[in-house]
């Protein structure tokens, strides 16, 4: 990576983009010294610090309707967002949380296994990446969230009403994004074939970047698809799939390979990728303006570059 993007990033409000900026695109090791100071400031410094201060004693946030509403400064955004945000999965409040929302969520996804209801995999992906960052990838909760995620994408890749009916690319991703965090010595087969149809579906030749994937007649792509995008919260973007393929090791499959190009020629000539920021007037206010979000975006785009390219 280029020096001056570098130093830019490592000039960022948020300790997260730094820690980052050290371990992916430097190539530091994390237990380095100037790599061991960086969790320190995550936790006492910036957005994670700013997003727990509103946490109550229940485990969920203050003034919220729901766990859902409102978008996108509810329990269950909070919690995606802390993960985003690398908070230290262990701390008592984090887990405070996930266990509040495992609580919330068992009755639904009780009755949802046992009666056949399908629909919100992205919901359910989301629960079990932070679920699997709190360290509870091996509780009940988190094996009937594998469960209803492995049916989900078994029922014609997270069928949606808001599609209607057809695949969801949104909810094969956001499915894929829980699917990744599971430990490999718990994903098991079943596991590991459906994150190879997911794979399939996201990846295959011709659909990204250029999202052909099924929608009904007339259907159009969202606008944010094309964008490059943080934070985002139930959808995704070419950048979003392209991290989740990353992470499983998919990078070299010829349907990312056009992607990772169409992202290479998004980059601005100073080396920076221009982000957007769709929901910032309705999510947490320190993580900060458009600058704070170009950073996030050419933090992940170059992190994507770099790491295929180790």
């Amino acid at each position: 990576m280029k020096a001056e993007p570098l130093s830019w990033l490592l000039e960022a409000e948020t300790p997260t983009i730094c820690c980052l900026a050290l371990i992916d695109l430097m190539g530091l090791p994390e237990e380095g010294a100037r790599v061991q100071e960086a969790p320190r400031a995550i936790m006492q410094e910036g957005p994670v610090r700013a997003i727990l201060a509103e946490q109550t004693e229940a485990g969920s946030w203050a003034g919220e309707h729901s766990f859902y509403t409102p978008k996108y400064r509810s329990t269950h955004w909070s919690l995606l967002l802390l993960t985003e945000l690398r908070v230290d999965g262990q701390d008592p409040r984090f887990r405070r949380g996930v266990e509040f929302m495992l609580a919330e969520l068992a009755g639904s996804l009780t009755k949802r296994l046992a009666g056949g209801q399908s629909g919100w995999s992205c919901l359910f992906g989301n629960v079990l990446r932070y679920v699997c960052h709190a360290g509870l990838a091996g509780d009940d909760g988190a094996a009937d969230l594998i469960d209803y995620s492995l049916r989900e994408m078994a029922n014609g890749y997270c069928r949606c009403d808001w599609n209607s009916g057809y695949a969801c690319a949104w909810g094969v991703a956001r499915t894929l994004w829980g699917l990744a965090a599971v430990p490999k010595e718990l994903r098991g087969s079943a596991v590991d074939r459906a994150i190879q149809q997911g794979l399939e579906f996201l990846l295959a030749p011709g659909r990204l970047p250029e999202a052909d994937y099924p929608v009904p007649d007339g259907g159009r792509v969202h606008s944010i698809w094309s964008r490059l995008n943080y934070p985002l919260f139930y959808q995704a973007d070419v950048l979003f799939v392209l991290r989740v393929a990353g992470e499983l090791g998919a990078l070299d499959q010829p349907g990312a390979q056009k992607a990772l190009a169409w992202l290479a020629g998004r980059r601005q000539r100073n080396g920076r990728w221009r982000g957007s920021s769709p929901f910032r007037r309705r999510t947490w206010p320190s993580l900060g303006g458009p600058e704070e979000t170009s950073r996030w975006v050419t933090l992940q785009a170059d992190a994507l570059m770099t790491g295929y390219e180790r």
